[in-house]
């Protein structure tokens, strides 16, 4: 079996596990917390983005890791991580947190998506060996990073909670919890 076929199984198997992981553990449990907080926790696991550095370090990657992925990659990952450190600090600065929660979403997916264009364009997956120590994130953490990326737009984009629970305070109704 090629390099890159096995790259690539592994590669969707990541997505597939996570999926069914995140689905059956993650997901009831961020919705059964506020919205907010459900964010800050997604938030929490952005911020360890700045591992993505490890894609530029010489010695735990191999020489001929094409530099446009690493360089993209690793940048874009440290982007990533500050915006949602910097989400964090501010979680009681709720509009501020709000505008970091989007940045740190938008900027996280995109670079995913990119750093895919990248490793395509340049046959990464043939040449995967040249990830080194770094094999393991694209194949185990990327496809979580992606997953909580479209949870997070999903949730984002649809009806407002809190919005719902204004309401229903309003109408003398307990408020509903969850995302």
């Amino acid at each position: 079996m090629s390099t890159a076929t096995i790259f690539q199984i592994q590669l969707v198997s990541g997505y597939i596990v996570w999926a069914l992981c995140f689905g059956a553990y993650a997901l009831p449990w961020l919705r059964s917390m506020e919205r907010a907080e459900a964010f800050r926790v997604m938030a929490t696991l952005h911020s360890f983005r700045f591992f993505g550095l490890a894609f530029l370090v010489s010695g735990l990657v191999g020489p001929d890791l094409p530099a446009g992925f690493a360089t993209f990659a690793g940048y874009g990952d440290l982007a990533t991580g500050v915006l949602a450190v910097l989400a964090l600090l501010t979680f009681r600065l709720r509009p501020l947190f709000w505008s970091l929660v989007v940045a740190f979403n938008l900027v996280g997916a995109g670079d995913l998506i990119v750093d895919y264009y990248h490793a395509i364009e340049a046959g990464l997956p043939a040449q995967a060996g040249e990830l080194g120590a770094t094999y393991a994130i694209p194949i185990l953490y990327v496809p979580l990073l992606m997953i909580t990326h479209l949870v997070a737009f999903y949730w984002l984009l649809r009806c407002q909670p809190h919005t719902l629970a204004r309401k229903h305070e309003s109408a003398g109704m307990p408020a509903a919890r969850g995302a």
